[in-house]
Parts: C-alpha cells; structure tokens; sequence
C-alpha cells in the first residue's frame, strides 16, 4: 500500500450559507488504496503496530443512535468503553454535534485543520469530502465477506472512483409516514393502502385520505411539506419525484431529471394544497424538523421525510401516544414508488497521521463487527444492516415492512459530481413557489439550469 496522504487540503474558504468548501492548494502525497478483496488482516504492519501504541483519536457524532435515559451521546460512550476494554491502548474522544449546526461546524474545522479523526454520517457529505482528498481510503478494511455481502448499490454511496471512503453500516428507505391513530378515530382506515402487502398507492387515494382528514379532523393539519433549508431535502425531492414519476437526476447523474411536466403539476398542487388546507402552510418557512414534530405532537397526519431509523428515534419525543405507520409514496398512476436510502456510515479523515487513521479503522471495525456490539449498534440506530445476510433484527411489523420495502430502493443522487452545489439549489426554487414567485415548471427549469451548470464545474474540475 502506498503511503497515507500526510494533511488536509488546505481550504482556504467556507461559504457559510452554501456550505460549499473552496479548496485551494494541495500539498498531499501520492495516495493509492489496497484492492478492496483485501483482508483486514492484511494491513501493512507499520500501520499496525502504529495503532498499538498509544494514541488519541477524536470521533464526531451526529445522534445516530437512540439516546439512552434521554441523554444524547450515553450510548457512544458505552461503545468506547467496550472498545477499550479490547483496544485500552487508543483513548477516544467523543463530540457529539447535531444536524442542526454539524455541518458548518465540520466546513469551519476543515478549513481550520481541525477535523475529528472519525465521523459517523452519510454519503451526502462523505463523499464529497472523498472527492475533495479529505478522507483516507478503507478498502484495507473490506474483505471478501463484507464486500459481496452488501449490495452494489450500497458501495456506489461509499466510493469514489475505486476508494472506499465510508463503511457503510445501517440503512433504511426514506418514506412518508402516517398517524394511524387518526384514521382509526374518524372511522377512515380503509383509506389508507395497508391492507396491500407492498401498501402502494395512486395520487387520487392519496387526496381522499387528506380531504377525510380537513373533513373529519379539523384540528389536524392533513400533510406536511418544507422548504426552509437542504436539511431532510431528501423528503421534498422525493415526494415531488414520485407524484410526477420522474427522477431527480438522469440514470448516470449527469443532468437535473425533474424538471418534467408531471413533476411540476405536483409542485403547482402542492402550492394549491397549502391554499386548500390540506398542507401545512408557511412551509416556505419551515424545516424538515419543524413539520416531523408537528407530526409528533399528534397535529399533523402525514409527514414526508421519515424511515425505520427516524420511527426508532423519535419513540421518545412524542409529545402525545399514537401508532405510527410507514407508507410508500403515492405515484401519479399508481406504480412502483421510488424510494432513496438511508445509508449510514463512518469515515476517517486523513490528519496526516497514520497511527490515528489505524486506531480510527479499529474504532470502526468494532463498531460495525463486533460480534456482540455489531448486532446491539444496529439496533441501537434502529435502522437495518446494510449486510444482505443480516436479518429480522426487530420483530415489529413497521421493520418487517421496511425490509420488504428495500426492493423499492433507487439509487439516491448524493454521489453526483457536485452534489452539495446541487442541493443548496432546491429549496430556494421551492421557497419561490411556495411564495407565488414562479410556477412549478419555473421554479423546476431555473434549479435545472443552477444545478446542471454546478454539475458540470464539477466534472471539469476533477479533470
């Protein structure tokens, strides 16, 4: 294996509001990855005995695990303690940051050079910062085992080019969800798809739930919608994509897709449906949090951007008891939804020193295959494994149909060149809609034409 890269790029600006990172200058050496059918045992033995002399590695948290006794953060320090109990030799450093202020707090670290050494994410920023010589290669970790034992899709999100940059752990389908308990007590069940094993549904059936819910419960807001900032973009871009049976970006990523008639009908209903009261209003001013605890508070029937991991975590914010259940997005006419994953994973950053980046992989391999804390992580995340052999973890029928529901998985456009331009497009195309700024198809066009421009600086800058 060729040598580590020995620093960060220098970054030499963070646009706080894009949260797009400038990168500079590049002072790094040569790197090149170990063939992922590499055995993890098959590490150079410098690295290895780096890692097993004492060494402090820092790892950044978002909470992606469930809060132990409401505390944010008890479980991870159950996981280091267990780690240290094999590994008492490298000391770790927990910060937990949330999805709130996360990510500028990683853009200003990375510009300063005091990134963690480990983070627990998800493609749409992991990648890029693959993309950018941030990170520093894991294929050393993968065996044989691992790598044919998760899905090609998967590895899509965790590579670039032939570098594996995340070692992807849990996943989930993004849905919508819905209070069942509402539909019980209006007597309006039957309106919803659960008696359908795939429980699929058509835009119409749809539009019946919501006008039964503004009739019979006026106290509930039928559905939500948002457009505040990029945070849970994937609700948004998904419900849009699937009302109008469109992609959001063509089959190889290399320009907008849903900029289509149907797609923009959907936002010009949206933009009615608000009118109407069977969508939130000020949803130009709202984020995906604000309307999933409105859906937690009991206020709201049906929200947008919600998976196994999300129904697992939020057991202990309800603000009132009610009986969650996962759908699938309705489609214009009724066919197969599109859903785009949830993939969680970790990554290393490469701080120019290889006993931490050794140490961090060790941190990892516990955390994803320990064979006791491998199965408790999981869970504790409350999403599924990414590993195909891994299973009937949860004996719930809300997983059970989560697992069912893989077979709707698309690929997710988080691993376009240019994708954290791209996103920073969306919701301001949204926001104008919303406000009556532009049509659908004009606020659709006009994000095809920003994010394809961003798309294309981006391929010509990796040349």
């Amino acid at each position: 294996m060729k040598a580590m890269k020995k620093g960060l790029m220098s970054i030499v600006g963070v646009a706080l509001l894009g949260t797009q990172l400038v990168a500079c200058g590049n002072t790094n050496t040569a790197n090149s990855a170990v063939t992922p059918s590499n055995n993890a045992d098959k590490t150079e033995p410098a690295a290895t005995e780096a890692a097993a002399k004492p060494v402090e590695i820092t790892w950044w948290n978002f909470p992606s695990f469930q809060a132990l006794d409401g505390e944010v953060g008890k479980y991870e320090k159950e996981i280091i303690a267990a780690f240290n109990e094999k590994n008492p030799e490298i000391k770790v450093n927990l910060e937990m940051i949330t999805f709130e202020g996360g990510p500028e707090k990683l853009n200003v670290a990375i510009a300063s050079n005091t990134a963690p050494d480990v983070i627990y994410d998800a493609p749409g920023r992991i990648i890029d910062w693959g993309k950018k010589d941030l990170l520093a290669p894991l294929n050393d970790m993968v065996t044989d085992e691992v790598k044919n034992d998760i899905s090609e899709a998967f590895w899509k999100q965790s590579r670039v080019g032939d570098n594996i940059f995340m070692y992807p752990i849990n996943t989930a389908p993004f849905m919508m969800a819905v209070n069942k308990s509402i539909f019980e007590k209006i007597g309006a069940l039957d309106l919803l798809p659960l008696d359908k094993e795939d429980r699929t549904w058509t835009f119409e059936e749809y539009k019946k739930a919501l006008e039964a819910v503004k009739e019979k419960a006026p106290d509930v807001i039928p559905t939500g919608f948002f457009a505040k900032s990029q945070a849970g973009d994937q609700g948004t871009r998904a419900y849009l994509a699937n009302l109008g049976v469109s992609r959001f970006l063509n089959e190889d990523n290399s320009a907008v897709a849903i900029n289509t008639d149907n797609a923009a009908k959907a936002l010009d209903w949206i933009v009615q449906a608000t009118k109407d009261k069977l969508s939130v209003s000020g949803a130009a001013s709202l984020a995906a949090a604000d309307v999933n605890d409105l859906f937690l508070q009991g206020k709201l029937a049906f929200t947008l951007n919600y998976s196994a991991v999300l129904k697992a975590q939020n057991v202990s914010k309800k603000m009132v008891q009610f009986e969650d259940i996962l759908l699938p997005f309705p489609t214009l006419d009724g066919s197969e939804p599109k859903l785009e994953p949830y993939l969680g994973g970790m990554a290393v950053f490469n701080n120019g020193d290889e006993a931490k980046i050794a140490a961090s992989k060790k941190l990892i391999d516990f955390i994803a295959n320990d064979p006791v804390w491998g199965k408790k992580n999981l869970i504790q995340t409350g999403g599924l494994s990414v590993r195909n052999s891994i299973t009937g973890l949860y004996d719930d029928p809300e997983y059970k149909y989560a697992e069912y529901a893989r077979k709707f998985t698309t690929d997710a456009p988080t691993i376009a060149d240019g994708y954290a331009d791209i996103r920073t497009f969306w919701f301001p195309e949204l926001q104008r809609a919303l406000t009556g700024g532009a049509t659908g198809k004009e606020a659709l066009d006009s994000f095809a034409t920003k994010a394809n421009e961003a798309i294309t600086k981006a391929k010509a800058a990796m040349k």
